[in-house]
């Protein structure tokens, strides 16, 4: 199974120290070696950047490991083919526009016997099952709302379509505007709010430490979602299978959904 990892902050914050813990999964403390992405939100803009290279012994990865892009949002996946080549246009995470702005997506799971697309306006590029779902989400709001929705009745038609799909296989994933972060839960996905009081952090996966107290200020507040917890000396949240939350600011907002 692929890797998922997000970040929703109140402020601009870079993801290096949670993305170098993450790479380390693709090709060196675990066996995700088929490609990976990342994407940050910058105001209305979004870069993304993709490799079919294992991360962790990527020349992007190790780019992005050390340069502190800041953002409010960010999505990151390392990929483990199971439908689709490893090629480029089957990384995740996809990216597509809607309403004037970008949207990203990131899945990990198999999905079988989805719907068929009606394709008046989202075509997957790839072949892969995930990109398939994202096209499906967006077309499903594109049809019911023309123009952009309220927050809850965007939260409302999410949940709906995400139950649909959810009824195909595995469907943990990540999906964020720029403004909100949607996390799903099939199987496994976890996630920690950073905030005053901060401390310390050890990677999982690297002997690696960092003081909180020292990159941030007291009003900052981070949101960190992962498919398996990154560091091994803080209190990491499981969600429950089915459930769907949202992030805004740097913590789950009060729109937090839980599916039947």
């Amino acid at each position: 199974m692929c890797e998922l990892l997000g970040m929703n902050c109140n402020v601009p914050t870079d993801i290096c120290f949670s993305f170098r813990g993450f790479t380390l999964r693709g090709g060196r403390t675990g066996d995700h070696t088929d490609g990976f992405g990342i994407a940050f939100f910058e105001e209305r803009g979004c870069r993304v950047f993709l490799d079919y290279e294992p991360s962790a012994g990527s020349p992007i990865a190790e780019l992005i490991r050390n340069y502190p892009i800041k953002s409010t949002n960010v999505i990151a996946h390392i990929r483990k083919a199971t439908v689709g080549k490893t090629t480029l246009a089957n990384c995740h995470p996809f990216q597509r526009e809607l309403w004037g702005r970008n949207w990203i997506f990131a899945h990990n799971g198999n999905l079988e016997n989805l719907p068929a697309l009606r394709q008046h306006y989202y075509r997957p590029v790839g072949t892969t099952d995930s990109e398939q779902a994202f096209c499906l989400i967006l077309e499903t709001l594109r049809e019911r709302h023309p123009e952009p929705p309220d927050s809850g009745d965007l939260v409302h038609t999410i949940l709906e379509v995400t139950r649909e799909i959810a009824g195909h296989g595995s469907f943990n994933y990540i999906l964020s505007d720029g403004e909100l972060m949607l996390a799903h839960c099939a199987t496994h996905l976890h996630y920690i709010v950073r905030q005053a009081p901060f401390s310390h952090a050890h990677l999982v996966d690297e002997d690696l430490t960092v003081d909180f107290a020292d990159l941030t200020a007291p009003d900052d507040r981070v949101s960190v979602i992962a498919t398996q917890p990154l560091t091994d000396n803080e209190s990491w949240t499981a969600m429950a299978p089915g459930e769907l939350i949202v992030f805004r600011d740097g913590a789950p907002a009060p729109l937090t959904q839980h599916m039947p």
